[in-house]
């Protein structure tokens, strides 16, 4: 659907641009907006290289295992499916940090490997558990303590206070992670019940 989408929006806006004059305005805006996406990037770069390594230094050492035991209470009454399962609890535990701390490109990579691990137990290949539905849902609306990719965007389009969205940002993730796990909860609970 987004393949058609998008090049309408693309011939519409060349169009609109044609029809009203304001062509040199676009070729502008759109050499503008490439340079100002370049310079964001490169500003990105070094945060998510920070985090990305401390993330890396944390699977190689004994805390990995620590934080999966102070989160194992949590982990175990979201995902009651993979009881016993360390090693999908520990890549699970990742992804939550790596969310927690705001680090949405690092916790990708480890919510793919918490995905597969959990895919390799899946009976049926071809649908989700409810443990993959219940973290996918996690994942996306993951609670975050720290919103470093945020800050670091505000920072490098120079906001005065990069940081002030921190407040905020708890309130919007706690309220999406409550409304996303309860209906999880609610949609697995009537599919057992044939309900659904």
């Amino acid at each position: 659907m987004l393949n058609i989408i998008w090049p309408v929006f693309i011939i519409l806006s060349f169009s609109y641009a044609i029809f009203s004059g304001n062509l040199e305005k676009l070729n502008n805006s759109i050499f503008e907006s490439t340079a100002d996406a370049v310079n964001l990037c490169i500003n990105l770069l070094g945060t998510i290289c920070l985090w990305n390594g401390i993330m890396q230094i944390a699977s190689k050492t004994t805390i990995l295992q620590k934080l999966t035991r102070f989160l194992k209470p949590v982990i175990r009454f979201l995902f009651p499916e993979i009881e016993g399962n360390s090693i999908v609890y520990q890549e699970i535990a990742m992804n939550m940090v790596a969310n927690i701390l705001g680090l949405g490109n690092a916790a990708t990579p480890l919510g793919l490997k918490a995905m597969k691990s959990m895919q390799k137990e899946n009976p049926q290949k071809d649908t989700l558990t409810n443990s993959m539905a219940t973290f996918i849902i996690l994942n996306t609306a993951s609670i975050q303590i720290i919103p470093t990719t945020v800050i670091a965007i505000r920072s490098s389009l120079g906001s005065g206070n990069p940081t002030s969205i921190v407040f905020p940002v708890w309130i919007a993730t706690v309220c999406a992670a409550i409304a996303g796990m309860t209906a999880t909860k609610l949609f697995i609970k009537f599919s057992k019940k044939g309900k659904l």
